[in-house]
């Protein structure tokens, strides 16, 4: 029995890249965890080999999920709280600052590119084929519709801003260092990955009811992340202090509009920021870490000399 062959090929291939992709890692990671090849791991994940009980549980155990949720496509993100996010067992620790170029399939990178061109609702599976330089069909085989591409690219997204923002907080040993970290994590993000924050901050209604509430609940564990920061600072600054950190930390409803006014600031960046303009992603991450510490505590932002101001040059 557990050495038999699980009978849907194909789909569980589909779900366990899905799960892959939503948690980050690449073949050759997976195929790490698992001893196998990823010539193996790309056969199965594509539907060129069988998988038996026992190795769909290992697919499952790897990834972080039951082997219910593989044959189901039941698959999401892992827990942002996950050490998974911050270090995996036999592999070297990631670099939360570091943007290596993005790595999505053929199919993906051309979804990706149609829905920042032309959106959602007025991209196609067509336009997609011809993007991606397949024919119609070749799409379908590895995505069943249009959503399933949105979906993918979405928890692409939320994965990796799970991951980065885990280890942003991580090495930070104050509160508001945990808040300035935490804002350069995402504007570093917003600004590197500019057209996965695009497509994250313009298509959620795109979404159907059961995926945006998915995606919705996993932003909002992002949120929380900043918000516990913003809250740790407010302890270790004391609700009494008056001049030096003063009333937004004080109260919990002002720190709850701050966060949600910090955040915003963040994803507001892929509407305006030009990689040809005159700030780098790093000078703007590091300037709204400082904006975001002095709207907490009410004092100007550090060495204002050298935040970038803005020209004509910003705006797309």
């Amino acid at each position: 029995m557990l050495n038999t062959t699980v009978d849907a090929t194909a789909s569980c291939g589909g779900a366990i890249r899905a799960a892959r992709r939503a948690r980050g890692m690449t073949v050759r990671e997976l195929a790490q965890r698992l001893a196998l090849s990823a010539a193996t791991v790309s056969a199965v994940e594509n539907g060129k080999t069988g998988i038996s009980v026992t190795r769909l549980q290992q697919y499952a155990q790897a990834l972080g999920v039951t082997a219910a949720q593989l044959l189901s496509g039941g698959v999401g993100i892992p827990a942002p709280e996950s050490d998974r996010a911050v270090a995996q067992p036999g592999l070297p620790p990631r670099d939360w600052r570091a943007f290596p170029p993005l790595v999505l399939d053929t199919v993906l990178r051309a979804a990706v590119d149609a829905f920042v061109d032309t959106g959602y609702h007025g991209s196609t599976m067509r336009d997609v084929a011809a993007r991606a330089a397949m024919s119609v069909p070749g799409i379908y085989h590895h995505y069943p519709d249009k959503q399933a591409l949105l979906v993918a690219i979405l928890d692409a997204t939320m994965a990796e801003l799970h991951w980065r923002v885990a280890a942003a907080r991580t090495g930070a040993s104050t509160g508001i260092e945990q808040v300035r970290r935490i804002v350069e994590a995402l504007a570093l993000f917003h600004t590197h990955r500019q057209k996965l924050a695009f497509i994250g901050a313009s298509e959620m209604r795109s979404l159907n009811p059961a995926n945006r509430r998915r995606i919705a609940e996993s932003r909002n564990k992002v949120q929380h992340m900043l918000d516990a920061a913003i809250d740790r600072a407010a302890e270790e600054a004391g609700v009494s202090a008056v001049d030096g950190v003063a009333t937004v930390l004080g109260h919990a409803a002002d720190r709850r509009i701050a966060g949600r006014a910090i955040a915003t600031m963040c994803t507001s960046l892929p509407q305006w920021f030009n990689a040809a303009g005159p700030a780098t992603p790093e000078q703007t991450a590091h300037a709204y870490g400082e904006f975001a510490v002095s709207l907490l505590t009410n004092q100007r932002p550090c060495d204002p000399a050298s935040t970038p101001r803005p020209t004509d040059g910003w705006a797309q």
